[in-house]
């Protein structure tokens, strides 16, 4: 299935029901009197978030989405029926963005998470209703209400606990399909990732969701290579897995390079936990491993760099078990949180 993060479409809310203009009129009825009913709600639609979607791909081959008409009324006080709600599924993390591509409409960030995009235009008022006391028979009636539409984008953020990013050929994906049953495609070219990859790792009887994003080169921030575009899906992530290719003349730059697009993208990345790997190390001599192991100590600050190889696992369980401590502190960093900004109720 083709990976697809980012689709405009067009949404049109139903149109309300006209009210009727009726009068009561039976055989041997001398007053009827007005009876024309009121017209039927148009149909909303509502954005729902669903588990078992990882992709847009459902909204790249149709893009306009327009509800039912609410029907009109009738005589015989007859009111015309409701549409019926127009339900649009969407992954788990999708952003409803407005069509500047830059106000938030809603984050759709919780399973079974509903929001009602587009309301329905309330029914018109048949003749029955303007019937008073002093007006027994009205004419006067009230045409349905236009509902709304617009033009939304939705960009999808993956939901994952760990990113992986670097630049290409770095060994990200060989380091996915080591620590999870997922399958990216590996080949000794640059750019074979070009879409984000998600894979469950299973460490000390806990799981969390790792994402390899599509590898950045410099000035990726102005469009080249790839782009940054799929950075977006690093900002839902707890912690970042830098990983450099050892067998880079260069690692220091390597490093500094990624850093750069990160800070770049802005968002928070740049802030968030890092742990940096020392990838294809299998490649290497001891001396060489220590020589750049110490060159990116000076160069990033960390005084724990993990000398690793997503081929023939060497320190793959450490680097799993340091990132699931990060996720593992932000998740109760962010419980805390919540905690603290709950109200006070003194019935609990």
């Amino acid at each position: 299935m083709k990976f697809l993060d980012q689709v405009k479409i067009y949404l049109r809310s139903g149109k309300g029901g006209n009210g009727s203009c009726s009068f009561r009129r039976e055989k041997f009825i001398e007053f009827g009197g007005p009876d024309g009913g009121n017209g039927g709600r148009g149909a909303d639609i509502v954005i729902e978030a669903v588990e078992n979607l990882n992709t847009l791909i459902d909204y790249r081959y149709q893009q306009h989405f327009r509800a039912e008409n609410g029907r009109n009324g009738a005589g015989r006080n007859r009111t015309g029926a409701d549409g019926k709600t127009l339900v649009l599924k969407v992954p788990v993390g999708t952003q409803i963005l407005d069509d500047d591509k830059e106000t938030l409409i809603v984050d759709m960030v919780e399973p079974g998470q509903r929001f009602v995009i587009a309301h329905g235009g309330d029914g018109g008022f048949g003749n029955l209703h303007f019937k008073t006391s002093t007006n027994q028979a009205p004419t006067k009636t009230i045409p349905g209400w236009d509902g709304q539409e617009m033009w939304v984008w939705m960009r999808l953020k993956l939901i994952a606990d760990a990113g992986l990013v670097g630049l290409p050929n770095a060994g990200k994906s060989t380091f996915l399909a080591a620590v999870t049953r997922a399958k990216p495609k590996i080949a000794d070219y640059p750019f074979t990732t070009l879409a984000p990859q998600l894979g469950v790792v299973y460490v000390h009887d806990q799981e969390f969701v790792l994402a390899d994003l599509p590898g950045l080169i410099e000035n990726a921030h102005e469009g080249a290579g790839l782009g940054h575009r799929f950075l977006g899906h690093v900002e839902r992530c707890e912690v970042i897995l830098h990983l450099i290719d050892g067998t880079s003349e260069e690692v220091v730059e390597a490093y500094t390079t990624i850093r750069n697009e990160l800070d770049q993208y802005g968002y928070g990345l740049s802030e968030k936990m890092e742990v940096v790997g020392l990838n294809k190390c299998d490649a290497l001599t001891e001396e060489e491993i220590a020589e750049k192991l110490t060159a990116l100590k000076k160069a990033c600050g960390h005084n724990k760099i993990f000398a690793t190889s997503g081929a023939t696992g060497q320190n793959v369980q450490p680097i799993l078990a340091e990132l699931l401590t990060h996720i593992n502190n932000s998740r109760r960093r962010r419980e805390r949180a919540a905690v603290e900004e709950k109200p006070y109720h003194p019935l609990g």
